[in-house]
């Protein structure tokens, strides 16, 4: 994707050369003539890079007073700074007010490519440092290696390389987001924002707002202007996530921007062109939504091109260890002479536990254990906290010391407890006969010949 670099100067002639040299490398230019006529180019879109004459005849603002309103307005755009009248103390006030640098008319050609490919290559540096710090505390990739993960993993890396639009579906807790923001990393668009709107803690009275961004004016004069987050993911990716919290009347005008990529500000008077990928999320309510009429239909269509659903945890057990000992490196110092892992009966629980809030919830259990037992080495079922313990099973794999249980003649007892424990075992390897084979102590062709006398589902994989 093309850079955007704005030329602001009152001379045609020194504009369209400017112009002509930075096409000729591949930029893509638009031109200003004033300092007012700069601020609105800036206010519809926010370009890459500003060249802006220090000197600007028959202009309101000279080069000096619309830098700071620019730096105002977009803090991380370099401005270069361009003069025939320049003097040290002009440079060094210029720098001083935020300039990324400054030439003297007239230039070298070779002099001004170098000042705007080290500008941008700064911007994108400033950006990416700035990802990196919003990205810390999140996982950053797709942790595990189920047949459903994979098939995830695949899908990501198929899509990632489009423009079109995907929905993200599954229950809260499994990592949409990293999915979004995976997708967005690996796409052409990945130098530029990632903005993320979370439709469910935003009020309908300020969705617009923080969407569209606000002017307030008096008359003609502007005299605020609050930039959205729309105006943000320019060029970028717009995730919406929860997109069955958004309000109804919104709905109306993101279908609006997805169908020209132009939207009003609240209070706005002129349509704000934007260049976004939309990414949406939402936990598997949208279909009933619809059929209340509290979604519209049209809009689900037009996000979900590509639909993306991530698996609970509960379904891709084979990843739970994996993920359990990645937050576990994670989280524990880092000390190389203690290496940490599961004793067998916290290992044993946490493939069979059923993870109701999935990922996250893991996550915050491993953090928890970090907390309460910092120094440990081997993390055993005693430590685990009592969510767990006091276990989400289904009914039937809890103990079978129940008062019916006991009541049976030792033959059928056994037999009842053999099922249940062997159904259990099943289930924490979804139904891979070798694993259970190997965990219960029996050789393989004796544990079939089990199953089928006790008729007991089991698929070897």
């Amino acid at each position: 994707m093309a850079h955007d670099i704005l030329i602001v100067d009152d001379q045609e002639d020194i504009r369209q050369m400017l112009a002509t040299i930075l096409k000729d490398e591949g930029y893509q230019t638009r031109q200003a003539s004033s300092g007012h006529e700069a601020l609105d180019q800036l206010k519809l879109r926010r370009p890459h890079l500003v060249i802006l004459d220090i000197w600007l005849d028959d202009s309101r603002l000279d080069g000096l007073k619309s830098l700071e309103l620019i730096k105002q307005l977009h803090a991380t755009v370099p401005v270069v700074m361009i003069s025939g009248h320049g003097t040290i103390e002009t440079a060094v006030c210029a720098l001083k007010k935020g300039a990324y640098d400054f030439i003297e008319k007239p230039f070298k050609t070779e002099r001004l490519l170098n000042v705007v490919r080290r500008g941008l290559e700064l911007s994108q540096l400033q950006q990416e440092i700035q990802s990196l710090k919003q990205d810390t505390e999140r996982v950053s990739d797709l942790t595990g290696h189920s047949p459903q993960i994979s098939a995830l993993k695949q899908a990501v890396e198929r899509v990632s390389k489009t423009n079109s639009r995907i929905m993200i579906e599954g229950p809260a807790g499994v990592g949409k987001e990293i999915v979004a923001r995976l997708v967005h990393k690996h796409s052409s668009r990945a130098q530029n924002p990632f903005v993320l709107v979370n439709c469910a803690n935003l009020s309908p009275t300020r969705f617009e707002e923080e969407l569209f961004g606000k002017e307030t004016r008096i008359g003609s004069i502007e005299t605020d202007l609050k930039l959205g987050l729309l105006e943000k993911a320019d060029r970028g990716t717009l995730f919406l996530d929860g997109i069955h919290e958004m309000p109804l009347e919104t709905q109306g005008k993101i279908l609006q921007v997805l169908h020209d990529q132009k939207f009003y500000r609240v209070g706005g008077t002129k349509p704000i062109q934007v260049d976004i990928r939309f990414i949406s999320s939402h936990n598997g309510s949208l279909a009933e939504k619809i059929k209340k009429e509290t979604f519209r239909e049209d809009l689900f269509y037009r996000l979900n091109v590509v639909p993306l659903i991530v698996p609970s945890l509960y379904q891709r057990r084979d990843d739970v260890m994996e993920l359990a000992n990645y937050f576990v490196k994670k989280f524990f110092s880092n000390n190389e002479k203690v290496k940490r892992y599961f004793a067998e009966d916290a290992k044993f629980l946490l493939e069979t536990y059923s993870w109701p809030g999935n990922v996250r919830q893991m996550r915050n259990i491993v953090e928890w254990l970090s907390i309460m037992h910092p120094e440990a080495e081997a993390i055993t079922l005693k430590m685990l906290p009592t969510e767990l313990q006091g276990s989400e099973m289904p009914q039937q794999d809890a103990s079978v010391m129940s008062s019916s249980f006991i009541a049976l003649p030792i033959k059928q007892a056994r037999e009842e407890f053999e099922k249940n424990y062997l159904d259990l075992h099943i289930k924490r390897f979804n139904g891979n006969i070798s694993k259970t084979a190997q965990a219960v102590g029996m050789e393989r062709t004796a544990l079939h010949r089990k199953i089928k006398m006790l008729n007991l589902p089991a698929t070897e994989q």
